[in-house]
């Protein structure tokens, strides 16, 4: 039986381990959603052009092609917490790596298919398996490393996971272009299928973390104690979709080149907080850097919608990067806290499907703000939502911690 409080997280007893000794539990555990994000970057630039020019299919249905994947993803992220929760975390990350090789000889069987409608169907389900092994391994390496370090080292778990899953897709991005260069589709799937399996190998060779015991709360619960803090970071992470999906149109709408600057600047400053600052959620607490970084996200949004040249935008593309890049693990910490361990795995996959609808609604909803107002127009828009996203961090705080 689990014997936590409601609200509340079942302690964990680690002995001292130096931090040198943590980061390398973490990045060792980490490196699995590194892989995996870098076979999630290996089509994103190859496939549109393959439906549209290739396959001679409109740019919608390359789109679609390309969203195939966050909805599967969606779909699955409450599942493989529930799952994390039961068999453990290793479980979810050795099923999202098998998800991600079958993936790949899905993508092999592509390359090889003689007709379009057939071509764009291995490809759907490829994609449909690809979404499967972010959810496996995404969710299940935060709960893996959390499981090896302890709940205390929780955001610094959290930070490397994203810095894995950035750099990874910047890392196979262009590495997915070389590739289709060699043999198309066939040369993405093997290279997909291999690495994925030498991945599987190595996390087997992994020790898994104890099932924890307990009461596992219902879906409904779980969604109730993860829907402030999900409101939250889905408020705040409208400023990633917009800079991500709208940057190349806004400066083109300015007459302005090399858009690439400001989303370079926003991604480097990203990382370098995710590195170099994590820890101060543990020393500050999650609701404060929260704060804060909502007031920075908002002045680097604002500064894009007033900026009158290129390279103001980029320095409000820098200020957006430092605001946003701590708040999904700092958030996660308070939210963590509200359920106990043994439903902690269940806790992150729904946390996370917030982020996934945020970044999935913001393309349309801004694609209506454009076409009333401007480009622009966008990011003053989600200064908006990250305002609200500060004053409701706020409240959450003050009720949490009346002494404030």
């Amino acid at each position: 039986m689990d014997n936590a409080k409601p609200g509340a997280v079942a302690a964990e007893a680690r002995p001292h381990v130096s931090n040198r000794r943590i980061t390398w539990q973490i990045l060792t555990t980490v490196m699995f959603n590194l892989v995996a994000y870098i076979l999630i970057g290996f089509p994103l630039a190859v496939l549109p052009r393959i439906v549209h020019y290739d396959l001679g299919y409109s740019v919608v249905m390359a789109g679609l092609m390309i969203s195939l994947q966050y909805v599967a993803t969606l779909l699955t992220r409450s599942v493989v917490g529930r799952l994390s929760d039961s068999k453990g975390p290793k479980r979810s990350v050795l099923i999202g790596l098998t998800c991600a090789s079958c993936s790949g000889l899905a993508m092999i069987a592509a390359g090889i298919a003689s007709t379009p409608l057939v071509i764009m169907l291995w490809l759907a389900l490829s994609r449909l398996l690809l979404g499967a092994a972010e959810s496996g391994t995404g969710t299940g390496c935060i709960a893996w490393g959390i499981g090896r370090t302890g709940a205390a080292h929780t955001a610094e778990v959290i930070s490397w996971n994203g810095v894995a899953s950035y750099g990874g897709i910047a890392l196979g991005a262009p590495a997915g272009v070389l590739l289709s260069r060699i043999d198309g589709l066939t040369a993405l799937g093997i290279v997909t299928t291999g690495m994925a399996l030498c991945a599987w190998a190595l996390a087997c060779l992994k020790p898994a973390t104890p099932i924890v015991p307990g009461i596992r709360m219902k879906f409904a619960s779980v969604l109730r104690q993860m829907l402030p803090y999900g409101t939250s970071l889905a408020l705040g992470s409208v400023g990633f979709g917009t800079i991500v999906a709208f940057m190349a149109l806004f400066y083109a709408s300015r007459h302005w080149n090399n858009a690439a600057y400001a989303l370079s600047a926003f991604g480097l400053a990203f990382v370098a907080v995710r590195i170099f600052f994590s820890r101060a959620i543990g020393r500050f607490g999650g609701y404060r850097t929260s704060i804060v970084s909502f007031v920075i996200e908002s002045a680097g949004l604002l500064t894009l919608w007033l900026a009158p040249s290129p390279w103001v935008a980029v320095s409000g593309s820098v200020l957006t990067g430092f605001g946003l890049s701590l708040i999904f693990p700092a958030m996660a910490v308070e939210a963590l806290k509200s359920v106990s361990v043994a439903n902690r795995g269940a806790a992150i996959g729904l946390y996370t499907v917030f982020l996934d609808i945020s970044l999935g609604a913001t393309g349309p909803l801004a694609g209506l703000v454009i076409g009333r107002f401007s480009y622009a127009a966008v990011y003053l828009l989600a200064a908006m939502a990250a305002a609200g996203a500060g004053l409701l961090t706020l409240r959450l705080m003050m009720t949490s911690e009346p002494r404030f």
